[in-house]
């Protein structure tokens, strides 16, 4: 299978039709102009191809994935005591589900549910939570990673009212300061297609193995972050992605995408475009087309050629 081939073939064939594409789809800025595009695969034996736009960009919430597989390292299926594993049916940043619950979110993509995220990995590191998934990205990626400044100054007032509703049913201990910190560098994470390609890297090892408990206890870990970006991995669109791409993904308002092929690859995508779901336009058209061409939907290849 020529990788190099095919990325060049996707992000050519989008460019071309970038204006026809999210023409049709339900834009959060209608008419506006389409951005550049960018993709890239880093495959499970080391390769990394990419083609089209090479922009660095936040990854914003796709830095709750890592934050998630660090709280499981580290509290194993205790993460589970104050998140929920379930989609949430409202909009990312909703206060009404977290009154519903009682101040237990959802699941851990969910504003609510990323804060009590880093609130575990506060409890667990101290200072050093910080920048905890900055470090976890720089380790994956050989270091090329920078801060984006814009999100770092971000407002945060809605996010500090949840920590404040969370805390008083008793579902956050550390410091509201320390938490928003941690989680606005990890939205702030800034990196090209390549780069969030191999920072996902570690995330495709899922192969059980029954003689080595190490070895088996982060294979099941690394199935159950697939399992919930599959699940929760797009917000209100995520039984949309999963018909269309059938990879386990999660998105960013900054226009990125990071998904996983099991055992196979990790897979970017980067166009600055949402939906009204905040997903990226381009950006899952170009996943739909790689897995069309390439056969690695979990749920099967589309035909026997494939």
């Amino acid at each position: 299978m020529d990788l190099e081939q095919i990325l060049a073939d996707i992000a050519g064939e989008i460019d071309r039709k970038a204006v026809e594409i999210e023409g049709a789809a339900d834009a959060k800025v209608p008419d506006a102009t389409p951005g550049p595009f960018g993709i890239a695969i880093a495959h499970k034996d080391g390769v990394v191809v990419s083609a089209g736009a090479a922009n660095r960009f936040p990854i914003q919430s796709i830095a709750k994935v890592f934050a998630l597989d660090l709280a499981l390292r580290a509290l194993e299926d205790r993460v589970f005591e104050r998140v929920g594993k379930e989609p949430s049916g409202d909009p990312f940043n909703s206060l009404v589900d977290l009154e519903r619950n009682e101040g237990f979110p959802r699941n851990p993509f969910i504003n609510a549910g990323a804060l009590v995220v880093v609130d575990m990995l506060v409890e667990q590191h101290g200072a050093a939570a910080r920048d905890a998934v900055l470090d976890l990205v720089r380790d994956q990626t050989g270091d090329d990673v920078e801060l984006d400044e814009a999100v770092l100054t971000e407002g945060g007032d809605l996010n500090r009212a949840m920590l404040s509703f969370m805390r008083h049913h008793g579902n956050i201990g550390g410091s509201s300061d320390d938490v928003m910190d941690a989680y606005a560098r990890q939205c702030a994470i800034s990196v090209d297609v390549e780069g969030l390609a191999r920072a996902g890297r570690f995330l495709v090892g899922t192969r059980l193995a029954p003689d080595n408990p190490a070895e088996d206890c982060r294979a099941r870990q690394t199935r159950t972050v697939l399992a919930l970006m599959m699940t929760c991995g797009h917000y209100d669109a995520s039984g949309d992605i999963a018909v269309r791409v059938g990879l386990p993904a999660k998105s960013g308002v900054g226009g990125g995408i990071l998904a996983v092929a099991p055992e196979v690859a990790a897979i970017a995508t980067w166009s600055p475009n949402l939906d009204q779901h905040g997903n990226s336009i381009l950006g899952v058209r170009g996943l739909e087309m790689l897995v069309a061409q390439t056969g690695w939907s979990v749920f099967g290849p589309p035909s026997l050629a494939a």
